[in-house]
């Protein structure tokens, strides 16, 4: 059976947009089944649409599963680490935070993603690994929001220079550090 990796796109993304068509044809190559669910967003974005969409894939959840989200897509990872049975095998999350941004059309949007706090001790035992990459100059996510992420979660966060919010518009569309770090845990 080929190890999944699913990808969670962000709030006015998609499943084609930034880094993700070149890392999943990286990691096609490497044998990986990438899943890259598309999500309603602006319209009809809310935790409970998110999540019926990410549970149709719950065939796919297994001790080698990893997860992969961009901005608002790991708050719903972990939201989802918080139903699993089992744990998956890693999670990473690129300019991820918990709570508001303090952008009122953005807190509007995310709002019932964080309406409820995390169950973090579930989240732990949920995902064998955590990784945290932001930049240092989001113009979105401070440094500090993603830092309170990683303290929740008992880990480090990645500090990349120059990525803004890793997306096409900060011209990212290629991600190699997060390339390196799945390989290192698929081999």
């Amino acid at each position: 059976m080929k190890r999944t990796i699913i990808f969670i796109h962000g709030s006015y993304g998609h499943p084609n947009e930034n880094w993700f068509p070149w890392l999943k044809a990286e990691l096609g190559k490497l044998g990986c089944n990438v899943i890259i669910p598309k999500f309603p967003t602006p319209k009809d974005q809310t935790l409970e649409n998110w999540m019926k969409i990410l549970n149709e894939y719950d065939d796919y959840f297994n001790t080698d599963t990893i997860m992969v989200g961009h901005s608002i897509g790991p708050a719903l990872i972990l939201r989802k680490l918080e139903t699993l049975k089992k744990p998956i095998k890693a999670v990473f999350l690129v300019s991820g935070w918990i709570g508001n941004l303090g952008i009122n059309e953005i807190d509007k949007l995310i709002k019932s993603f964080y309406e409820k706090p995390f169950e973090w001790n579930k989240i732990k035992k949920n995902s064998k690994h955590f990784f945290i990459y932001h930049s240092d100059n989001d113009p979105y996510v401070p440094l500090k929001m993603s830092i309170k992420l990683a303290n929740k979660l008992g880990t480090d966060v990645n500090l990349v220079k120059g990525a803004g919010h890793f997306n096409e518009k900060a011209g990212y569309t290629k991600f190699p550090l997060i390339l390196k770090d799945i390989k290192k845990l698929i081999k």
